[in-house]
């Protein structure tokens, strides 16, 4: 499979960092690894939820990190010393996701309830990037002649 150059719109464009990281990270191939499945729902306008079946993991054995635009869950779950297994077939490996937010999505909070670990995610745009109503005023009127002072009117 070949690569896309993105490096001469790198050179054309001033403000677009965060767009062309992520077009690289989407380009660069990288092996699928499914575990653990998820799913990502929207709840309502600018609500999400992550859902990720953790079987057998506690809620210390968790990290969830919101750095900027990325969230980052990962788990590693403890060696059991003097574990003895004739199969061992539950896939309870160490394992970190990494989820690229958009700007102002923020977790709201994280639940770990049968196995499923659900986190709260939402958009809350700031003050100053919501849509606000301007008012028009009107400019200031030129006094009229007649009423400027007797003397001005004289002079004119």
């Amino acid at each position: 499979m070949g690569t896309i150059d993105l490096s001469p719109l790198f050179r054309s464009t001033v403000g677009f960092d965060r767009l062309f990281e992520l077009l690289d990270d989407v380009l660069r191939y990288e092996p699928a690894d499914h575990y653990p499945p998820y799913d990502i729902e929207k709840t309502g306008e600018d609500q999400y939820r992550i859902a990720m079946a953790v079987a057998g993991f506690a809620p210390e054995d968790i990290t969830i990190t919101a750095q900027p635009n990325r969230l980052v869950v990962s788990g590693r779950k403890p060696q059991r010393d003097g574990a003895r297994y004739l199969h061992h077939g539950l896939a309870m490996r160490a394992f970190e996701r990494r989820f690229d937010l958009a700007d102002f999505v923020e977790v709201k909070g994280a639940t770990l309830e049968n196995g499923l670990l659900t986190i709260e995610l939402a958009r809350e745009l700031p003050e100053a990037m919501k849509p606000r109503t301007i008012q028009i005023g009107s400019a200031p009127q030129p006094m009229a002649l007649e009423h400027r002072k007797p003397e001005l009117r004289e002079a004119a």
